[in-house]
């Protein structure tokens, strides 16, 4: 019966993309959904943006073993992202009128600084969609015998098919029924275990006093991690085209600003649902919490959960998993499309064959997806890889671009290059959990050099009047 549902729904949501291709006569539709999304369904897709693998299965097992400490990453960070992006970011992107955040920078620097912050972008994405496709692959293993690449293979072709098809129409109306999947189905548990603990009161006594710690110790190394936890989905999520195309999606500014603030308040209130589903779990069932700790949710559904709840949990997961996955596959795809094809090979290629260089675009990233997932099974740590690259990269020019007075090109281009350096230095010599914090500041400091020793003679500051 679960196994029919599930396979139900799947169908239900290929129907939807296939359909949803009727709407898309251009790459605008493909990548922006023809800028008319209304707030319902603009803040349901920037809602499902992250709510997939990594808050459900990764954040989940990590509150366990640390503690909120150790998920101030997710779901905190991505809620201060959305934030961040709606007051500070979104309206001077909005203005623009371009398809994608590499249109931006290429706005801000010229089509030098457009291809270089394209190259650092899209590498980010395979270790996402990877991340998402062991997700979905440890759900379908929990319910079927599929082995883990027999269940990628299988959850990369659906995800691709309806988002080849309808591209961001598709992944907007499947994110808006997916968000009510998700949101219908950790209520519909939450109070299954809540219940069967015997109250919210009797988990709460149970857990360890690290559970509900919010702040670190006092002392350098303590704020520094917690500092650098914030920022890793907080900041390095900022200059990423599956945010921009999902906010700028929005039929007007007004309705882009609105949906981030209120995906921000969303994604924090039902982020917090799966921690809490995690702690009732491990003090009902301690025996499933240390067989599989990724796999505690699911396990404990399938094992103590009626059908009804096994039904409406399994379609929730499947539901956060997918919308992540397919804004994951078309963020990069458009950028390959947009940034590194068009800009070479645009006065030879009509309209209709970019269309179509963005769908085979969303097949290729897959398959180095597929590739990822199948080396590497780590959702955590897949997910929080793929921001740290942008963080460290993309962050400090995109905000000096649209902030600051004096930046200029050479150090743009300087901020990109050493930010990476610096990083990828400390990651594989110092061995240090703050190496994301050294590789932004190598970014920062070589934007400042950059800038002031190599001025452009032309301010390239947008205006953000």
């Amino acid at each position: 019966m679960l196994l029919t549902a599930i396979i139900l729904y799947l169908a239900l949501t290929v129907a939807v993309g296939a359909w949803s291709s009727t709407l898309v006569k251009n790459s605008n539709d493909f990548v922006l959904a023809g800028r008319s999304l209304p707030l319902f369904l603009s803040a349901s897709a920037l809602f499902a943006t992250w709510f997939g693998s990594e808050t459900i299965f990764g954040a989940s097992s990590v509150y366990l073993e640390e503690g909120l400490l150790g998920v101030i990453e997710d779901p905190f960070g991505g809620a201060l992202c959305l934030v961040l992006f709606g007051m500070f970011y979104l309206r001077p992107m909005y203005r623009m009128n371009v398809l994608t955040i590499g249109d931006v920078f290429k706005k801000i620097f010229g089509k030098r600084i457009e291809f270089f912050a394209s190259i650092f972008m899209i590498p980010a994405y395979f270790g996402y969609v990877a991340a998402q496709l062991v997700a979905l692959s440890l759900v379908l293993g929990a319910v079927t015998d599929l082995s883990m690449t027999q269940g990628i293979l299988i959850s990369a072709g659906i995800v691709v098919f309806y988002t080849f098809l309808g591209g961001m129409w598709a992944i907007s109306i499947t994110d808006f029924i997916q968000t009510t999947m998700i949101v219908v189905g950790l209520l519909w548990v939450a109070v299954m275990v809540a219940r069967e603990a015997g109250g919210v009161g009797a988990i709460f006594e149970k857990a360890p006093p690290e559970s509900f710690q919010f702040f670190p110790e006092a002392t350098f190394s303590g704020w520094t991690k917690y500092i650098g936890a914030w920022i890793i989905l907080g900041l390095g999520s900022i200059p990423s085209q599956d945010i921009y195309q999902r906010v700028m999606s929005s039929k007007s500014e007004k309705v882009a600003v609105r949906s981030t603030y209120l995906a921000g308040a969303f994604y924090l209130s039902f982020g917090l649902l799966p921690l809490f589903i995690a702690l009732g779990a491990k003090v009902l069932y301690p025996e499933l919490y240390l067989e599989n700790k990724q796999m505690l949710l699911p396990s404990m559904v399938l094992q103590h959960g009626g059908m009804p709840v096994q039904i409406v949990f399994f379609g929730a997961l499947i539901s956060a998993i997918m919308s992540t996955t397919s804004s994951g596959l078309l963020a990069p795809a458009a950028i390959i499309s947009e940034n590194l094809i068009r800009p070479y090979f645009g006065k030879k290629l009509k309209e209709s064959h970019f269309l179509w260089i963005l769908r085979f675009n969303v097949v290729a990233v897959a398959i180095i997806a597929i590739l990822m997932a199948s080396w590497k099974s780590n959702i955590y740590e897949l997910v929080a890889g793929a921001s740290i690259l942008m963080l460290v990269s993309l962050f400090v020019p995109l905000t000096a671009g649209l902030y600051w007075k004096k930046v200029s090109k050479m150090g743009a281009l300087m901020s990109m290059v050493f930010g990476m350096i610096v990083y990828l230095a400390s990651e594989n010599y110092l061995y240090t959990e703050e190496s994301h914090l050294i590789g932004l500041l190598g970014s920062g400091l070589s934007m400042i050099i950059g800038s002031l020793l190599f001025p452009d003679k032309t301010n390239p500051t947008y205006e953000l009047s």
